[in-house]
């Protein structure tokens, strides 16, 4: 799950960004790591799909935030010893985002069971930007502006008619409404913990140490909960292979990718390469696992992508109230 940014108007001046060195070049730079991470991403719901059958969603997920979080707390540098050098309020702020992380697996998976991959991933990933967007709006941090507003109203349209498309056209399997809503729970975790690891990165801690102590934290809270589900399915080679996929590529190798994508790339930049997790969830979805999708639903996911592309765009300023964008 990965951090966005949205449209919305600064409240104050952006602190400039420390000069950083590393490849120029304008793909190997940080695009391209980008990219590899959304879709690494994306195949998220493919993979909890191949579990052993009677596997629970929230299980699937929960075992690969445990494991992959857990690595990430022990190998990155920092993580550790970060609640040590974070003031009380932050220390409140990491407990809060560490839930947050920890409710996104046991909400989007479920979802996933329910309502297929293609339609969970879409609401959950399409509606983190927006509800990020709000958040910073309600908090102070940042106010709305006209194009966040139409972006925002464009990606609600499209949701609606991706969710509402299979009873438009009379299809004789409606999207689940209980699956719809716990994805749109996922997307809010996912927006509230983002925001959190943003305001902590902002503070001057480093990304690597924010995230690997989010996701330990989320990790150690969701390990408690093991003797109270069906983790028999672990034992399976299949079930374990599912579950180091997860841990491995779509937790740890995803994360590190991404904050080494974020190093060297503008932060509006890498939420336009993020927008390639639902496409590629959705295609997945349609051709791995034979997932249909009304063409009602196909016109949402068009005019839902085109909202995510208008949040993410980036905002030109004239040249000398420009200031450089942190990353």
């Amino acid at each position: 799950m990965p951090n966005r940014t949205s449209s919305l108007t600064p409240a104050r001046p952006a602190t400039p960004a420390p000069h950083r060195t590393g490849p120029r070049h304008p793909l190997l730079g940080g695009p391209a790591p980008l990219l590899t991470a959304a879709v690494l991403w994306g195949t998220t719901g493919t993979a909890a799909s191949l579990a052993p059958a009677g596997a629970p969603a929230a299980a699937i997920g929960c075992a690969g935030l445990t494991l992959g979080g857990i690595l990430l707390l022990l190998t990155t540098r920092g993580a550790r010893s970060l609640p040590a050098r974070c003031t009380r309020s932050e220390r409140w702020l990491l407990v809060l985002g560490a839930l947050t992380v920890a409710g996104y697996p046991v909400t989007f998976y479920p979802a996933v069971a329910r309502t297929g991959v293609a339609v969970a991933t879409v609401i959950a990933l399409g509606s983190a930007p927006v509800l990020a967007g709000l958040l910073s709006w309600l908090t102070g941090q940042a106010r709305p502006t006209a194009r966040w507003t139409g972006a925002t109203s464009a990606a609600v349209l499209g949701c609606t008619l991706l969710v509402l498309g299979p009873r438009l056209t009379g299809a004789t399997t409606p999207v689940d409404l209980t699956g719809v809503l716990l994805a749109a729970i996922a997307g809010l975790s996912y927006a509230v913990y983002a925001s959190i690891g943003a305001r902590l990165i902002t503070h001057g801690h480093e990304s690597g140490a924010v995230m690997g102590a989010l996701f330990g934290a989320a990790g150690l809270l969701v390990l408690p909960l093991a003797p109270f589900v069906d983790v028999t399915w672990l034992g399976t080679v299949r079930g374990a292979a599912v579950a180091g996929y997860l841990a491995l590529f779509t937790v740890y190798l995803a994360y590190r990718l991404f904050g080494h994508g974020l190093r060297r790339t503008s932060a509006s930049a890498a939420t336009s390469l993020t927008l390639a997790e639902p496409a590629v969830a959705a295609v997945l979805g349609v051709t791995v696992l034979g997932e249909r999708l009304p063409y009602v639903s196909w016109c949402g996911l068009a005019v839902l992508g085109l909202g995510l592309v208008l949040l993410a765009a980036p905002v030109k300023v004239p040249a000398k109230r420009a200031v450089a964008e942190p990353r």
